[in-house]
């Protein structure tokens, strides 16, 4: 059965969802209203693991769904949250994925107040000791189906597919038989200053910011503290040149 997801309002003006048979479009298999938000919806579906990822533009939130052959035929699990609203998403190719970490998907998410890329990585909560064949099957490559000239003479290709098995073995080996080289580094209020490792999430960039200003402030209070007790010993050094006792 071929199935058609669409994303729009209802007559209440309330955002929803709807998955419907494509053979017989008279009523949606099933509906869902998510909220009374305007923003317009982005969904995102991964065939691979059949989930179905649901973000608005304004919201901070990304609900994830799992699409089945069987009813309910759309069950929610969770969802992301964020308290910085998303201006757009972009997703990175399989190809591109952790496949050692157990990643099956990773938004690439613009925030919208800072203007900053904020990677969001959706992981399987699972030990990866060997490769993961129900999570990773045969997805589309990097290899093009058609040509240009065959895309634009209107032919049809099913995608290359690869198998993502080969980036677990580059990720094994970078992880076990790379040389452990001795870490030198300098810990200021929790922040090591030379971890040259850039924060993943606005939250962690906003979290470094903070910690920073408050070590900045911390160390400006030592100084004013340390500026203070110099006046004073310059205070008592002069009137001790200036005592009786020296004349």
């Amino acid at each position: 059965m071929k199935r058609l997801l669409t994303t729009g309002v209802s007559r209440w003006n309330t955002r929803q969802i709807a998955l419907w048979d494509q053979e017989d479009l008279s009523m949606p298999l099933i509906e869902e209203e998510i909220d009374g938000l305007s923003g317009l919806l982005f969904p995102f579906y991964d065939a691979d693991t059949h989930m179905l990822y649901l973000a608005g533009k304004g919201d901070g939130n990304i609900r994830y769904y799992e699409v089945s052959t069987e009813k309910p035929f759309l069950s929610y699990l969770m969802e992301f949250r964020s308290p910085a609203p998303q201006k757009g998403l972009g997703v990175m190719p399989k190809h591109g994925l952790d496949v050692s970490a157990c990643e099956v998907f990773r938004f690439y998410k613009l925030v919208t107040l800072k203007g900053l890329i904020e990677p969001i990585s959706m992981i399987v909560p699972r030990r990866s000791d060997s490769y993961q064949e129900d999570i990773y099957p045969m997805t589309p490559g990097t290899e093009p189906a058609l040509t240009p000239d065959e895309w634009l003479g209107g032919i049809n290709r099913d995608p290359v597919l690869m198998s993502l098995k080969e980036g677990y073995k580059k990720s094994s080996k970078m992880v076990f038989k790379a040389p452990i080289k001795e870490k030198k580094s300098v810990v200021v209020n929790g922040i090591d200053l030379l971890e040259n490792v850039p924060p993943r999430t606005e939250n962690e960039l906003l979290r470094m910011f903070f910690r920073q200003q408050d070590e900045i402030r911390r160390l400006k209070e030592e100084l004013a503290q340390k500026d203070i007790r110099i006046r004073q010993l310059q205070l008592e050094l002069k009137n001790l040149r200036n005592s009786p006792k020296n004349c």
